[in-house]
């Protein structure tokens, strides 16, 4: 049995020819004639040698359709090949060996459990250092505290403004388009008992107490935090914050605190803005959809709404700030590597913000009620 293939390429050829179980090649085998080779040779049955003595170049298409030839055909003698050649092929083949390994699956469950695992293990040792870190940033702020001329009110104005001003569009729009759906979906199920003006309550208490400070929260996470990452981390891979060490300048205290600083002062002002903002859009639409006028939506806001609810969500704002500039900040210092790691960290940034957030609100949710602020 015997069979010839003859593929011209621009300036070369190869030629696979195959006589019983031996198989011969000549000529280059490479990626221009790799297709058309691949069928002869996928061609008869088993081989038991390879004379590749007359091939005059081979390159890495080439050498994976020899690899996979012989893996195919156990005990397949190769003969004739170059030292060049033969170096080229045992790359491809330890290559193949472990893609091999990698794509070995093991059982689901012991998958699964390995996969939980390496993520406790993973969580264990960020929860560990992220404490850390927030008792370096708390010492830092404390001996700044100590003597404000350390303070650099540049900065801290610079990160007010890229933090709290410039989010004043998006989070007024927010809070506008949620306060006109919480009031949407409240009056369409208090109108089932006759209870529209009760819509006012709902708006005035969410809005002030929860709605206003959350959402603005996880809007500022959104922004702040993963800007936090990808500034330090991108500073970090320019090996920016080993000179701020080198001249003597403390990381912390010139990175950190400012845009902690800045978080804490511009929470406040953003919650109140976003629920101010919030109402209105509830009241534009019990207005125009319930027939409450603007003024008597006001004055049953004033009857129905406790200065509490107020400064619950204020106090929550600072802290909510902090937190949130914290862990922006320790993502951007573990960076390492690449810039695939900045993206990667910047995204663990808003989500575990965003997820300290809500965990924090539970928790001051829990706590006032037991101080009676309902």
């Amino acid at each position: 049995m015997s069979s010839d293939l003859i593929i011209s390429g621009a300036a070369r050829q190869v030629e696979v020819q195959r006589i019983g179980a031996t198989l011969t090649i000549a000529g280059d085998l490479t990626i221009a004639h790799a297709a058309e080779a691949d069928a002869q040779l996928r061609a008869g049955g088993p081989l038991e040698a390879i004379d590749v003595s007359a091939l005059t170049r081979l390159d890495t298409s080439g050498a994976w359709l020899l690899h996979r030839t012989r893996r195919d055909n156990p005990g397949c003698q190769l003969i004739g090949l170059g030292a060049d050649d033969t170096r080229l092929l045992e790359a491809v083949a330890a290559s193949d060996r472990i893609v091999a390994v990698h794509s070995r699956q093991q059982p689901f469950a012991t998958r699964e459990l390995q996969r939980l695992g390496d993520y406790m293990c993973e969580l264990w040792a960020t929860l560990k250092s992220s404490l850390a870190f927030l008792g370096l940033t708390i010492i830092s702020g404390w001996r700044i505290l100590g003597d404000l001329r350390r303070m650099r009110w540049n900065s801290v104005s610079n990160q007010m403004e890229q933090t709290g001003v410039n989010a004043l569009g998006i989070v007024g729009l927010m809070s506008f388009l949620v306060g006109i759906v919480i009031a949407q979906q409240g009056a369409v199920q208090l109108q089932q008992f006759g209870a529209e003006i009760f819509t006012v309550n709902l708006v005035g208490r969410a809005t002030f107490r929860e709605l206003g400070i959350l959402l603005t929260a996880i809007m500022v996470a959104g922004r702040s935090a993963s800007a936090f990452a990808a500034q330090i981390g991108s500073m970090k891979l320019a090996e920016e914050i080993d000179a701020m060490r080198t001249i003597g300048l403390d990381p912390l205290q010139v990175l950190v605190v400012p845009r902690v600083m800045a978080l804490v002062l511009m929470m406040p002002v953003l919650a109140f803005y976003a629920s101010i903002w919030a109402i209105i859009g509830g009241g534009l639409f019990s207005w125009l959809s319930l027939g409450i006028p603007p003024a008597s939506f006001v004055q049953r806001l004033r009857e129905v709404v406790p200065m509490t609810d107020l400064w619950v969500g204020l106090l929550k704002a600072p802290v909510f700030g902090a937190m949130i500039a914290v862990i922006g900040c320790f993502q951007g210092f573990q960076v390492t590597g690449n810039a695939e790691s900045v993206g990667t960290r910047t995204t663990l940034a808003v989500v575990h913000a965003v997820f300290m957030v809500i965990v924090l609100d539970a928790f001051f949710a829990v706590f006032f009620t037991q101080l009676g602020m309902i």
